[in-house]
């Protein structure tokens, strides 16, 4: 019995050993290879703490920005983030991976080839091309998100559709119709104005208006087209 009780729990220590060195590894692995160096303008926040430049961030960092600031992450040989003004970012990353979460704002995403690279927002998912090197922009907004591709080739998921942008062009998901959403600035992204009521009430009152500015242009003209003249006083 005594023996069984030894063995038992001389392989409970290996194995403690043995998990112990796995973690150790682990460890090693994330610090050196899951890090960057942020770089802040204005009011920056790292999982909820002020951020300063040239410190380090790790995986799976939240980055937020307020008004009129920004961050700007970079990855050594593996690429480099930008998180402009109003905006919110989960960012993981490795030496040959980058994938981030967008949640609010706009942000610009620069990988080296062979770096696999996508970005999530509410209404797509945005891949990189990972056989080259790709820079484009994410920017999402109540009612949709907008992908500018400056180089390289990215491809927008729209659920089970992907859409391909080649560098120079741009793209959009979501619904640019949805209602309660504060205006959109960017050119052609918002949707038509819509005019209440028939066109005909449009156009009659358009021609009142113009009744109305000819009259008050020839009241001092005789209808039968010769002058009024008036006699002086005798």
């Amino acid at each position: 019995m005594l023996g069984k009780n030894c063995i038992s729990k001389l392989i409970t220590s290996f194995t403690a050993v043995a998990v112990l060195c796995a973690y150790s590894t682990v460890a090693l692995a994330v610090g050196k290879d899951l890090s960057g160096d942020i770089t802040v303008t204005g009011q920056v926040t790292v999982n909820g703490q002020p951020a300063v430049s040239n410190a380090t961030i790790v995986s799976g960092s939240m980055i937020v920005t307020g008004a009129d600031s920004s961050a700007v992450i970079s990855l050594g040989k593996s690429g480099r983030i930008e998180i402009l003004a109003h905006s919110n970012l989960v960012l993981n990353f490795s030496d040959n991976s980058i994938v981030g979460i967008l949640s609010a704002g706009k942000t610009r995403v620069s990988n080296s080839a062979g770096v696999a690279t996508t970005i999530t927002t509410k209404d797509a998912t945005v891949i990189a091309d990972a056989g080259q090197s790709d820079n484009f922009s994410v920017e999402t907004e109540c009612s949709h998100t907008h992908v500018d591709t400056t180089s390289g080739l990215v491809t927008m998921r729209e659920g089970t559709m992907d859409k391909q942008i080649a560098a120079g062009t741009s793209a959009t998901a979501g619904n640019l119709a949805q209602t309660g959403c504060p205006p959109c600035l960017r050119p052609n992204s918002a949707p038509p104005v819509r005019f209440g009521g028939p066109i005909w009430l449009l156009l009659a009152a358009a021609g009142i208006v113009g009744v109305a500015i000819f009259i008050g242009t020839n009241t001092d003209t005789n209808i039968s087209g010769g002058a009024i003249i008036v006699s002086p006083t005798r």
